[in-house]
């Protein structure tokens, strides 16, 4: 199935535009920003996954089964022990397809964590990129709040020598109030983010560098797309299930071997006296009416999951062309306020020569300065945002 739907011009514009940065491989995501306490986690359920699928590698073998019997009975007492084994040592091919079956649940289990070790550094990382974005927000709120505070002494001179009414030096304390309040509420809100972040990670948001990710073309996410590696994993599990299945109801060849022994026969003369020792073989053929219905289940569980991946790749690729839509739209807006940064230059180079001549006041010129300041913090807050859509992308890309 073909899911390039987007046009590749749209695709080298966007390269274009995102080529000036450094590529970041989706292995410098790495899982070092993690806490130890989530990278311990982690590690034990790798661990574990592994020892779950060494174990049902080996789920073929039966065990070996020892009785102790000892007889109380009316005329005689009795000691024996009895050890057993019946092992199958031939099942139409379920020996062979039960090994592969573990291996696969072992290749899934991985692919599963992996899964997990991916959304859990995204989530690291994307906190880091808010907490980024929230420091510039304040230093925008603050350049606010300092044209706030040059707007009022402004309308205070102008009021207080009868050119406003009292009214606009109102509303001008309200505004700037409003904004005080908002800085307010933007430095709590880092602190939560913080907070939030302490969950995560050991590592202080300040000494953490953050990656500059850049612009992966569609077929490296499709190929390297962790859920699409988990959807094939899963199918392929359920290919060696639907065979394992098939197989137990086929014959089977089994090898059958018991050792017997008497410790005390309480002078019974006709119990034996010497060990006894059994070895053989047998055939089992399972006679079972619901082994068509186990069958065709197994076959249908397997055609859903190839469903499944189809399903899941259309999901991966509207995620990315999404991701792409929304990058395009950034990029709109940071030319638009990277123009509005060019008019503030040169407005203020206008009042800087007006100030000169006595024609604008000194606070004209510093709320030119602060405007043109807060319009460069807003390109820095919009390439942040582009940034976290990028991240979505890699989090959903595999290490190599």
């Amino acid at each position: 199935m073909h899911y390039k739907s987007f046009k590749r011009n749209n695709r080298i514009a966007l390269f274009l535009t995102l080529i000036s940065t450094p590529l970041l491989l989706a292995q410098e995501l790495k899982e070092e920003v993690l806490s130890q306490t989530k990278q311990e986690i982690l590690n034990y359920s790798y661990e574990k996954s592994l020892q779950d699928a060494q174990k049902l590698k080996k789920d073929w073998i039966n065990p070996f089964s020892y009785k102790y019997i000892y007889n109380d009975g009316e005329d005689y007492t009795t000691k024996r022990s009895t050890i057993a084994i019946s092992q199958p040592i031939f099942k139409s091919g379920g020996i062979y397809y039960a090994i592969k079956y573990a291996n696969s649940t072992g290749r899934y289990s991985k692919a599963s964590i992996d899964v997990q070790k991916k959304e859990l550094i995204k989530q690291t990382v994307e906190l880091l990129f808010e907490i980024k974005k929230i420091d510039i927000s304040i230093e925008k709120q603050k350049l606010l709040v300092k044209n706030g505070k040059l707007d009022v002494t402004r309308k205070k001179e102008q009021v207080l020598n009868g050119l406003l009414d009292t009214s606009f030096l109102d509303n001008a304390i309200l505004d700037t109030n409003t904004k005080q309040n908002a800085l307010i509420d933007l430095e709590h809100q880092k602190e939560m983010l913080i907070n939030n972040l302490k969950t995560l990670s050991d590592k202080k948001y300040s000494e953490v560098e953050l990656p500059v990710l850049t612009l992966i073309d569609d077929e490296s996410f499709l190929q390297n797309n962790i859920y699409v590696k988990q959807a094939k994993e899963d199918i392929t599990n359920s290919y060696w299930m639907k065979n394992m299945v098939v197989s137990n109801y086929l014959p089977s060849v089994n090898f059958t071997a018991d050792y017997s022994k008497y410790h005390d026969r309480d002078g019974n003369l006709q119990l034996p006296q010497e060990s006894t020792t059994n070895v053989g073989f047998n055939i089992t053929i399972p006679i079972d009416i619901r082994f068509n219905n186990s069958i065709q289940s197994s076959k249908i569980e397997y055609l859903q999951k190839k469903a499944t991946l189809d399903d899941q790749k259309r999901q991966e690729m509207a995620l990315f062309e999404n991701a792409l839509s929304k990058i395009k739209s950034l990029d709109a807006k940071i030319t638009i306020a990277k123009e509005d940064v060019e008019l503030y230059d040169s407005l203020l180079t206008q009042l800087q020569e007006q100030l000169s001549v006595g024609m604008k006041t000194i606070s004209d010129v510093e709320t030119m300065e602060n405007s043109k300041e807060i319009k460069k913090l807003e390109v820095q807050s919009l390439n942040i945002d582009k940034q976290i859509e990028l991240l979505e992308i890699y989090s959903r890309v595999h290490n190599g």
